[in-house]
């Protein structure tokens, strides 16, 4: 390769990994799955995914996994921001 078409891929790459940091620090985004589902991304390396009715069953006790969280803060680990 030329030293020319060197630089422009280094460019390219570098404004590819700038694309790809700005999607990934955009914080969750949501997507239907190929079966139906809600997908969330962002929460880790793998999307969570879970039937509508799941969802909602979730959402339903928000309260008590908030409480639960308090409750065992200690015993709890947190992940490192990236």
């Amino acid at each position: 390769m030329a030293e020319d078409e060197v630089k422009a891929e280094m460019e390219r790459l570098k404004a590819e990994n700038e694309s790809l940091r700005r999607q990934s620090s955009r914080g969750l985004r949501f997507k239907v799955s190929e079966k139906g589902a809600l997908s969330v991304y962002g929460l880790g390396r793998f999307p969570v995914t879970l039937y509508k009715e799941q969802w909602a069953r979730l959402l339903e006790v928000s309260d008590d996994i908030r409480a639960f969280l308090k409750d065992n803060d200690a015993l709890l680990k947190s992940k490192a921001a990236d």
